[in-house]
């Protein structure tokens, strides 16, 4: 018996419409088919296998902070992702190291969820 992968990572936001054009334009997520729930929602693919599902409606204010909830996607080069970042006004952090060598970059997305970008050592 073993968890064989993760599959997705679900957000509740506020603004569906805003938090697509986040996900889909900022960090270049691309959108997938999503069943047709009684509640709104987006889909996302994140690299090969795994998802983001974006729940709408939600009403709470979000927790989030870089050493608490927050989830990291590994990407290709910090070096075009920070200036893009830029471009599209993202609420960010330049860059720093990790202990191992590793680069890091926090941003928020609309609603205030924290997202690590990096590269490994």
């Amino acid at each position: 018996m073993k968890v064989l992968e993760l599959n997705h990572v679900a957000l509740h936001v506020r603004d569906l419409q805003a938090s697509c054009a986040f996900y889909r334009d900022t960090l270049r997520l691309d959108p997938l088919p999503r069943p047709a729930f009684n509640f709104p929602g987006a889909w996302f693919r994140f690299g090969r296998d795994q998802e983001l599902h974006l729940i709408g409606e939600r009403t709470e204010p979000v927790q989030s902070h870089h050493r608490g909830n927050h989830f990291a996607l590994r990407v290709d080069n910090l070096d075009e992702w920070e200036p893009h970042l830029q471009a599209m006004r993202a609420d960010f952090q330049p860059r720093k190291a990790r202990p191992d060598g590793a680069w890091q970059v926090f941003l928020r997305d609309p609603d205030g969820h924290i997202i690590e970008l990096f590269t490994g050592p």
